[in-house]
């Protein structure tokens, strides 16, 4: 399998091929995107929450992510990997900014994802990517800002606020972003943005006329069970399956059947 590189998300869109994301915070599950032939890998500022057990993205730290980038990179080596810069980790300065996104690139990253378009955020693109650094925008429901939206609200549900997202889409297009995802709004809302942008639009929650999806994987396989989104859908329930399995394990090493024969040197 060769390197997946950036071209392949314009090329998708270009083609009316839909762009399948996922997200990965460790090696074992990076490989198996990786054998799935998944298009690009978000290691994911979720991980807080699904993989630390904080109670949502603000506490997780730079350190913390590069952590699971290096992880992940290990495990899917000829894959297009995002890292996800989390909360306060490039709102400080523009040099500030530059030097974290610069720690993922290093880390294995191959493009890292900032949320929102202020005027800020817009250089710290611009920056980036004149550094060589390829950004996958963040608009609609934020995360990082729910204290200031007031928690997991749609988005996007008014022609005004409909056309604001896209004016956000549109300077980040120009800041040079490679493509924006689109959380939490209105299908008829994200297909409108979708159809007026010339880069790629990856949403999640956001229906299915984005240019591409992408979830948090442990959120399909029914590996975490704090939190089930309306709008995600179980393609595996791994929780019951792990669950079982040491169950089945728990009682064979009571009944003294494990390790057998069979298992033993």
């Amino acid at each position: 399998m060769a390197k997946k590189n950036i071209g392949i998300f314009q090329r998708l869109k270009n083609n009316s091929e839909k762009i399948v994301m996922t997200t990965a915070y460790d090696y074992s599950t990076a490989k198996v995107l990786e054998e799935a032939d998944i298009d690009g890998i978000l290691v994911g500022d979720s991980l807080a929450q699904v993989a630390l057990g904080y109670e949502n993205t603000y506490n997780i730290t730079i350190d913390e992510m590069l952590i699971f980038i290096k992880a992940v990179a290990k495990g899917a080596k000829n894959s297009f990997i995002i890292g996800d810069m989390p909360f306060m980790s490039y709102n400080l300065s523009i040099e500030q900014g530059l030097e974290n996104a610069g720690k993922m690139i290093s880390s294995g990253a191959n493009a890292v994802k900032l949320e929102g378009c202020n005027e800020y955020i817009l250089n710290l693109v611009k920056r980036c990517v004149e550094s060589g650094i390829p950004v996958l925008g963040h608009l609609g429901l934020t995360p990082q800002s729910l204290n200031l939206i007031g928690g997991h609200k749609i988005q996007g549900k008014t022609k005004e606020a409909v056309e604001k997202i896209l004016e956000c889409a549109k300077k980040l297009e120009e800041a040079g972003a490679f493509a924006v995802v689109l959380e939490l709004m209105p299908t008829e809302s994200a297909e409108y943005i979708t159809k007026n942008l010339s880069i790629p639009t990856i949403g999640i929650g956001a229906g299915v006329n984005c240019d591409g999806q992408i979830v948090v994987s442990d959120d399909i396989l029914g590996k975490y069970t704090d939190f089930e989104p309306k709008f995600i859908k179980k393609f595996a329930n791994l929780h019951d399956v792990v669950l079982e399995g040491i169950k089945e394990y728990k009682e064979a090493v009571k009944n003294k059947t494990f390790p057998s024969k069979e298992h033993s040197f």
